[in-house]
């Protein structure tokens, strides 16, 4: 084996993993991975002047190549900054390699920051190199970890020494990764028997499908039953086709409004994660479903599947395989009254989807003249702007419905959307998908709040001149803090129309992003007019540079 040093070793790793970009922002501790960095041209190093532009680069560009994107920061005053948005990395599942640099170990008794234990909480896997050969096995099991599912970020710390050792070192990729385990034959026997015996079936789904690519085997499912497909909180890529007549929206579980559409339901086939750090209430619905309600749950995780919910068929396996056997069985066991009985249910939905597709159109029609400029208006504005193959960035946080009814995503790979809670997804992520993409147009629809969490993104999309449209939900406050302050106000003091003076959610003076933009070199523009919305939004994709419209909307509650 060649002798090398332990940061040519990183390098050499980078390689072997087809990694294109390395997002961060250095620090001294990074000086031997930056100096070895020299001798790899074909490695290109994104710099970002906030740690959270690069994690959201990272988050959305693993996400869109489906492989391990790599990060780096600096020691621990720049991970502590990156750790907000690592939050929604490992909550969502995204496939990154994060690392940083440590001092030398001989100067551990002086001053040490335990790096591996300050992201623990925040990752799948962390470990910290403190000599050359170790190097390549920890790279190798980072990367094997994060795109092993469960999916998630890793973290890796390498000492100063680690970096400049010698050692015999043999440089090979990661495994290939042949991750379908599929279901036990007993379980899809026994969720055939308990779907075929529901007279009131709902679909529940998780971004765990657009992991798996399931989204066709998802689709055969609902159809054969007949049953209302509904996607979790945080769902946030293309899971399953908003078009399709059985598609109904998002659910949130636990929230009183979910009861309604849960407590008829005699049998729910959820995939995926069912719930998140986004749940903050007291009083809370600790059982989701009704005890007759028999739950068949797919994941990939078994900590996720029968640990918190009364579970009649719990099944660890992919949802693209199991999904797959699961439609095979119920196809090949279905009676003639059983099918029937599924089609009359999809005949139902069909027509309610109809008269959903028209409440919307009413909503838009009623305004659409509205000043501030709508929700409704500025999304309705975009969809019928942008190209067709066009992807979409969504970190819009209170517009999200509004985006999703104006777009109806049917393609997988259509959008990325920040998940976990975090604000300051957007700017990077939007970025990141671009560089996954760079061949087709990406949009950012970012709310003000969380566009300036993250806002240095702007100097990062102007210095390389990445070409993306950020779309600027200007509403002056932080307006899901207060639909959130009304829904506590009405859950713990009973108000039905309750009121608040909403105390540090709005913004007095409200984000000039356009100006900011400018100032970043950037094209800016503020738009208070609707009708400019699909004229600048022709303008900026045909610049081939990063654009700013920064649209003053309606924000009460």
């Amino acid at each position: 084996m060649p002798v090398m040093t332990g940061k040519h070793a990183m390098m050499r790793m980078l390689e072997a993993e087809g990694v294109k970009y390395i997002f961060g922002n250095p620090g001294t501790s990074e000086s031997p991975m930056m100096d070895a960095l020299e001798d790899y041209p074909d490695l290109e190093y994104v710099l970002v002047t906030q740690e959270g532009v690069a994690v959201g680069m990272a988050d959305s560009y693993g996400r869109a190549t489906n492989k391990p994107s790599f990060l780096n920061l600096h020691i621990e005053t720049g991970l502590a900054n990156a750790i907000s948005l690592m939050h929604n990395a490992r909550e969502g599942g995204s496939p990154m390699v994060v690392t940083s640099g440590n001092k030398d170990i001989r100067e551990f008794a002086q001053e040490y920051t335990e790096l591996k234990e300050m992201v623990r909480l925040f990752t799948k896997w962390t470990s910290e190199a403190t000599y050359a050969d170790q190097v390549p096995f920890f790279m190798r099991r980072a990367f094997n970890e994060a795109k092993t599912p469960p999916t998630g970020p890793t973290y890796v710390s390498f000492t100063a020494n680690s970096m400049d050792g010698e050692a015999d070192i043999d440089i090979f990729p990661s495994a290939t990764g042949y991750n379908r385990i599929g279901p036990d034959v007993d379980a899809i026997d026994d969720a055939t028997r308990i779907l075929n015996e529901a007279s009131n079936p709902i679909m529940i789904v998780s971004d765990r499908i657009s992991q798996s690519g399931a989204q066709t085997q998802a689709v055969r499912v609902a159809e054969l039953l007949g049953c209302p497909v509904y996607s979790t909180i945080m769902n946030s890529e293309m899971n399953f086709p908003e078009t399709h007549p059985m598609w109904r929206g998002g659910i949130r579980l636990s929230y009183p409004e979910s009861e309604a559409t849960l407590k008829n339901a005699d049998a729910v086939l959820l995939v995926g994660k069912m719930a998140s750090g986004y749940y903050m209430f007291s009083k809370p619905r600790l059982s989701y479903f009704d005890n007759s309600t028999k739950l068949i749950h797919i994941d990939p995780d078994p900590t996720q599947v029968g640990t918190t919910q009364r579970t009649a068929v719990g099944i660890v396996a992919d949802p693209k395989v199991t999904l797959s056997q699961l439609a095979e069985s119920l196809d090949s066991s279905m009676s003639g009254s059983v099918r029937e009985t599924a089609k009359g249910r999809a005949a139902r939905l069909s027509q309610e989807k109809d008269s959903i597709n028209q409440s919307w159109q009413k909503l838009v029609k009623e305004h659409w003249n509205d000043s501030p400029i709508s929700r409704e208006r500025m999304t309705t504005e975009i969809a019928n702007a942008v190209p067709p193959d066009t992807i979409i960035a969504d970190d819009s946080v209170t517009a999200r419905d509004a985006v999703h009814n104006a777009f109806n995503f049917s393609e997988p790979g259509s959008i990325y959307a920040g998940r976990g809670g975090a604000l300051g997804w957007g700017m990077g992520g939007t970025l990141g998908v671009k560089l996954a993409h760079p061949d087709r147009p990406v949009v950012g629809i970012l709310g003000d709040g969380s566009a300036m969490m993250t806002v240095q993104g702007l100097w990062t999309a102007s210095v390389y001149n990445i070409p993306v449209v950020y779309v600027i939900c200007n509403n002056g406050a932080y307006r899901v803090l207060k639909l959130n302050m009304n829904a506590y106000k009405n859950l713990i003091h009973g108000d039905a129309q309750p009121t608040s003076q909403y105390i540090g959610m709005d913004f007095p003076r409200r984000f000039d992003i356009a100006s900011m933009a400018e100032a970043n070199g950037v094209y800016g523009r503020r738009i208070e007019d609707p009708a400019d919305i699909a004229p600048e939004i022709d303008k900026a994709l045909a610049s081939g540079k990063p654009a700013v419209l920064d649209v003053v909307i309606d924000g009460s509650v």
